[in-house]
C-alpha cells in the first residue's frame, strides 16, 4: 500500500479567531499547488483514491490536481494519526491513497510510521511525503519512497 501525504500549499494567515477553515491559498500557494500537482499527475498510479480535509486551503490544493476527491472531517487540523490511518486503511489497504491535509497531523503520521523519536516531523507547505508499506522477510516495513517540495520541482 502507498500513502501519499500532501500538505496544503501556502495560505493567508487567519484574521479572526474561528476563521481557520476559511483561509485561502495565497498567489504563491496557488503556484505551489499547481507545480506539485503537475509532478504528482505524472507519478500517481491508476486507481488512486484522493481524500482531503474540508478546509478551504486543502480543497484548493486538491483541486489543482484536477482529479475527483472526497472531503473527510478526519483530516481537519485537529485530527489524529490513528483517525487518518484508519480512514486510509493503513497498512492492510490496497493500492494508493493521496491525503491532502495539515500540519501537525501529517508530520505526526510520518513520525509514527517511520518510528521517529519525538512523535512529530516537520512537513513543509505544499510538500509531498510518499510512504509505502511492504513485507520483507515476513516483516512489515514502512519505506519512504520520496519527499518532494514545490520549490525543487
Amino acid at each position: 500500500m502507498d500513502l501519499i501525504l500532501w500538505r496544503h500549499a501556502e495560505a493567508h494567515p487567519g484574521l479572526e479567531e474561528g476563521d481557520d477553515l476559511e483561509r485561502a491559498l495565497t498567489p504563491r500557494g496557488e503556484k505551489q499547488a499547481l507545480r506539485m500537482a503537475g509532478w504528482l499527475d505524472r507519478q500517481l498510479p491508476e486507481g488512486l483514491r484522493v481524500l482531503a480535509s474540508p478546509a478551504r486551503r486543502t480543497v484548493q490544493t486538491a483541486e489543482a490536481l484536477g482529479r475527483k476527491f472526497k472531503l473527510r472531517a478526519e483530516l481537519l487540523p485537529d485530527g489524529t494519526p490513528d483517525d487518518l490511518l484508519e480512514l486510509v486503511q493503513w497498512p492492510q489497504g490496497r493500492g494508493a491513497v493521496l491525503v491532502v491535509g495539515h500540519q501537525p497531523l501529517l508530520g505526526r503520521v510520518v513520525a509514527q510510521l517511520m518510528g521517529l523519536p519525538g512523535g512529530e516531523c516537520a512537513v513543509r507547505k505544499g510538500s509531498v511525503w510518499w510512504l509505502r508499506q511492504r513485507q520483507r522477510l515476513d516483516q512489515p516495513q514502512t519505506v519512504l519512497v520520496t519527499v518532494q517540495t514545490p520549490e525543487l520541482l
